[in-house]
């Protein structure tokens, strides 16, 4: 049985934070794999600066591709829009019954928890692997001591994607703070001009 993180996020761009992250919970925690799941562009949402799925996809592709424990996965794109995690992990766990999947968040969305839908039932169900984020807020007295949810003592990242495309639109070199393959895809591609 394979023990799998997921890793949900937009990526828009996918930084390296994220793959920070990621590496940090596949060889610092229990975990024999992690999967960056792209989550889709909710249609109910204004596009805003939103980039396409599969360019969002072929990003997280590019930035993953020579670390054997990180996987990309477009598993959300075939699912019902709106979709909630609940839905994601009953749909893994049924395609991959020998697998284990378990939740990646940071400490903010741990915060928050106690309002997602059915997180009970995925507290029963998975693990969560939460990395320290700084932010402001309590979390919540359940989940501080829960059996099922695990603190991952990994380096703080506080870099956005949010200040990624601002900064490509004003035409400032942000080179460190991605992939090198990540890079050229934005730049051949003029993504966030």
């Amino acid at each position: 049985m394979k023990k799998i993180g997921l890793y949900f996020g937009t990526f828009n761009p996918i930084h390296i934070g994220h793959l920070s992250i990621a590496n940090h919970m596949a060889e610092f925690s229990d975990l024999d794999e992690i999967w960056m799941v792209v989550t889709p562009h909710n249609p109910f949402k204004k596009k805003s600066t939103l980039l396409d799925n599969h360019h969002r996809y072929e990003m997280v592709y590019r930035a993953t591709e020579t670390y054997p424990k990180l996987k990309p996965s477009d598993i959300e794109f075939g699912l019902v829009q709106p979709n909630y995690t609940i839905n994601t992990l009953i749909y893994l766990q049924e395609k991959y019954p020998n697998d284990s999947f378990n939740l990646i968040m940071g400490e903010d969305n741990l915060k928050g928890f106690h309002k997602w839908k059915n997180y009970d039932v995925i507290l029963e169900n998975h693990h969560i692997y939460v990395y320290p984020r700084i932010a402001l807020g309590q979390v919540e007295t359940q989940f501080t001591d829960h059996p099922k949810i695990h603190r991952v003592t990994a380096p703080i990242m506080e870099i956005s994607s949010t200040f990624i495309r601002k900064s490509i639109s004003e035409g400032k070199n942000i080179k460190p703070l991605l992939p090198h393959d990540v890079w050229q895809y934005i730049d051949e591609m003029n993504f966030y001009q």
